[in-house]
């Protein structure tokens, strides 16, 4: 047997190389997925040779996480899960800073660091006049899979699929009430 170096856990945080083993193989296949999806729509590395805005991306980035957080966990359209595409979009505002195409054009900054910590002072109030409450906190696991919140229903066309692929009965239009919902 060949004699080995005894490794350290401590050895990899120690380095002085960049870690790139602490990046999740699983980040790489969602990702790719992605890409992939990406290059066949507007081929590989696009952004690269004609640049982006970083306001596209953001927005990208935000519709693919609100549909995710609202409980659609995949593109109906593509299959692609929206949070492997939120990947894509902000490794794309990434990839386009470095390599100097990226167009940044966010909106003047707002002082949004002070506020934060402004706003965390109101929070032992809040606490204090809630204490001894107890209401149940809402999570997806209170809706069976699939369900989709009132306003989306309303806003779908009378028995047809809305955009997250949710099938509709055809009704007066009606919003439904939250036990109906």
């Amino acid at each position: 047997m060949a004699d080995t170096k005894p490794t350290n856990p401590k050895d990899v945080v120690g380095s002085g190389k960049l870690p790139l083993e602490l990046v999740p193989s699983t980040i790489d296949a969602y990702a790719s997925l992605a890409f992939l999806e990406g290059a066949l729509k507007y081929g590989r590395f696009n952004w690269r040779v004609a640049g982006v805005r970083a306001s596209i991306y953001k927005a990208a980035l935000s519709r693919h996480l609100e549909r995710w957080w609202n409980g659609e966990d995949v593109d109906p359209a593509t299959g692609v899960p929206h949070l492997a595409s939120a990947i894509a979009c902000i490794g794309i505002i990434l990839d386009a800073d470095v390599c100097g195409k990226l167009t940044d054009d966010r909106p003047p900054p707002a002082p949004l660091g002070d506020l934060i910590e402004q706003l965390r002072g109101r929070m032992p109030l809040l606490r204090e006049l809630f204490d001894g409450e107890s209401p149940h906190q809402y999570t997806i696991k209170d809706c069976s899979r699939g369900e989709s919140p009132a306003v989306v229903r309303h806003l779908a066309p009378a028995g047809g699929h809305d955009r997250g692929g949710n099938l509709h009965r055809a009704d007066s239009g009606a919003v439904p009430t939250a036990a109906e919902g």
